[in-house]
């Protein structure tokens, strides 16, 4: 039997993913592959199903021979650290991919910077700040890694990925290597035009010379402008809504989400957070359906109040119990 009987962690039974030979199916790897391992405790919100095998890649060599002989009619979903993440309660069919320490290593040349995608934001920052490279400070404030900043063009204080990446190479589904220049990129608002199925395994950085002391100083000031105005310290994922492009006032989303009376609204154990109303957050025990059902509802009542569409800045991935079970 390769599988295993696992207990979700807030109190839901996760039944084994029925076992039809998935690993027999899959190519031999050099890495780690783990039939049916639990996700929620690898995710900011503590909350989701297993996958159905997460895969742990020894390097992208590895990641190549893989990607080259999956079967076609397999998912694979790749994931990062989980801080903008919500896993479904079903769990994930097919295989997660997972990227480890051999894709979190940082070089410096000058002011430019080539980075595994698996690296932390924060690490790319104090590896910048140490090495006097500025423009790279607002990565401090970004809990996520690069492959994941790259892929939504995730951005704050006022700087987003598209300003400081040069080019990032990816993997496609069939395990072929790309180098994808900023402009092949396709930068936009929290998104990017490259092809769904491509993984990012490392990426070039451009900063700029800076004084250390000063750059410590911006990322200092950032750090304290997050733990005033967000929840940093409860179960979230961050950020849930991008910035609406069609409200002719221009507010931000959590101003929308205010002004529909959002600000503290609860269902089950999930909440909209007082601290900051673009995030949700599980107070205890919540279930992913209870966070994606509490979003909706927020996304409801701001187009009800004010004609606006909310686009999901988390992403939501996998099944949901029902469709689980049927």
């Amino acid at each position: 039997m390769l599988t295993k009987r696992i207990e979700h962690p807030n109190g839901l039974r996760a039944d084994d993913f029925p076992d039809e030979g998935l690993l027999e199916r899959l190519p031999q790897v050099r890495g780690k592959m783990i039939p049916n391992e639990p996700l929620a405790e690898q995710t900011w919100f503590r909350v989701g199903g297993p996958a159905e095998a997460l895969f742990r890649p020894a390097d992208e060599a590895d990641l190549t021979h893989f990607l080259a002989h999956c079967p076609a009619d397999i998912p694979v979903t790749v994931i990062g650290v989980a801080s903008n993440l919500l896993v479904r309660d079903g769990g994930v069919p097919g295989v997660v991919i997972r990227l480890g320490p051999a894709f979190s290593r940082i070089k410096i040349d000058g002011a430019l910077l080539t980075v595994g995608a698996g690296t932390i934001d924060l690490n790319v920052a104090r590896s910048a700040q140490a090495s006097g490279i500025a423009g790279l400070e607002f990565l401090s404030g970004i809990p996520g890694t690069v492959g994941g900043g790259i892929r939504m063009n995730a951005g704050a204080y006022h700087r987003e990925f598209k300003d400081i990446v040069v080019q990032a190479d990816a993997l496609d589904r069939q395990g072929n290597r790309h180098t994808l220049f900023h402009n092949q990129i396709g930068f936009s608002y929290r998104h990017t035009t490259a092809p769904n199925d491509m993984i990012f395994v490392s990426a070039m950085l451009q900063g700029e010379a800076g004084d250390p002391d000063e750059i410590a100083k911006r990322m200092q000031d950032i750090q304290k402008s997050r733990a005033a105005s967000q929840p940093i310290r409860e179960k979230t994922g961050g950020s849930t809504f991008a910035n609406p492009d069609n409200d002719p006032q221009k507010r931000k989303a959590w101003q929308l989400i205010e002004a529909a009376g959002c600000r503290g609204l609860k269902i089950g154990q999930a909440k909209v957070s007082d601290k900051h109303c673009n995030f949700l957050i599980n107070t205890g025990k919540a279930t992913a359906a209870e966070i994606e059902h509490l979003g909706e509802e927020v996304r409801r009542r701001v187009r009800e109040k004010f004609g606006v569409e909310l686009r999901w800045e988390i992403k939501r991935i996998g099944v949901t119990a029902q469709e689980r079970i049927s």
